[in-house]
């Protein structure tokens, strides 16, 4: 590659990025179609009496994305000692990418484009386990409020709606059966690499993925731990702002159906263009069955899209300013 070449990925790419992420992020935000009315909610909440409380919210964000920069150094420690300061940075910046592609497949590419030369394919590739620890944390999490749900708010008056109780029964056990097959492949992740390193095809990226046998198990308890501290940080932020949003209901029943919420979303992948409106419909399902305030639910999910997702995408966008492809002379 010739040194023009690299100056440009160098200096102009980040840039360029950065423009096309932000003119993206701004188009997002213009096309959700319940947004105008759950902002002017938001407004009014911001200045009520509550309005700490949505400040409390986005310090949990920082905590959240903390806890998922936290959980990078240790996927990454193998290849590389990255500071706590370079893993936020990256994970903003993934965030932002990932915002803004398909199924988030940008969301590794761009946390890598933080390691040094030679680290960023591999980097790419070990972020697969933090996924996984996330996905078997709310899958397995999601299937007990899904339990909760079916044994205590669900009855004669108050069911879901296209979903019979026979169905619903099912679909506990498939899902329980896939966590158990995916928490055997997490935790027995270097077999399941020495397997498909005989595949021919697979053997000829071996160097990218050898280091995914070298996590032992205290490693991945740990991406476990964090990633289930993480998804209570997601539940106490959503039950904060159902209180802000005047949905009054007991603590137990708001974490099992933001957890059901949690596993449908997992479940059926969205793309960023339509996530909130589909946010919107599945918390109006489930939140439905316990409140009648359809105006509070939508402004809730709103609130959690515009904290979570919107706010670091768009800090996210300011520090892809800042990637070098090429870091050494």
């Amino acid at each position: 590659m010739t040194k023009g070449t690299k100056n440009f990925l160098n200096y102009l790419l980040g840039p360029l990025l950065f423009i096309w992420l932000s003119w993206a992020i701004y188009k997002q935000i213009q096309a959700q179609t319940d947004l105008e009315q759950s902002w002017q909610t938001i407004l009014l909440a911001l200045n009520g009496p509550n309005n700490w409380k949505i400040v409390l919210v986005s310090l949990l964000m920082l905590v959240n994305w903390g806890i998922e920069a936290r959980k990078w150094q240790i996927q990454v420690k193998g290849i590389e000692r990255l500071s706590f300061l370079n893993a936020f940075k990256a994970i903003l910046a993934g965030q932002a990418m990932g915002f803004n592609t398909i199924n988030r497949i940008g969301e590794p590419i761009a946390r890598a484009a933080f390691l040094k030369n030679g680290n960023k394919m591999r980097g790419a590739v070990l972020s697969i386990v933090g996924s996984m620890a996330q996905i078997i944390v709310t899958f397995a999490m999601g299937t007990l409020a899904l339990i909760y749900m079916r044994l205590n708010i669900l009855n004669g008056d108050r069911q879901l709606e296209g979903l019979s109780v026979f169905w619903l029964d099912a679909l506990i056990y498939v899902i329980g059966m896939g966590i158990l097959l995916f928490s055997l492949a997490y935790f027995k992740l270097a077999g399941l690499i020495q397997v498909l390193e005989k595949i021919p095809f697979i053997r000829k990226y071996q160097f990218f993925l050898e280091k995914l046998e070298d996590f032992h198990w205290n490693e991945l308890i740990r991406l476990l731990s964090l990633s289930l501290v993480r998804y209570f940080v997601f539940l106490v932020q959503y039950y904060i702002l159902l209180q802000v949003f005047d949905i009054h209901v007991f603590w137990l029943e708001a974490f099992s159906l933001v957890g059901v919420m949690f596993l449908v979303l997992g479940i059926v992948p969205t793309i960023a263009l339509a996530e909130l409106g589909f946010r919107g419909k599945v918390s109006l399902l489930l939140l439905g069955l316990i409140s009648s305030n359809s105006v509070g639910i939508i402004a809730t999910a709103a609130g959690i899209w515009l904290i979570n997702l919107i706010l670091p995408a768009i800090a996210g966008t300011l520090f892809i300013l800042g990637i070098r492809i090429f870091r050494n002379k």
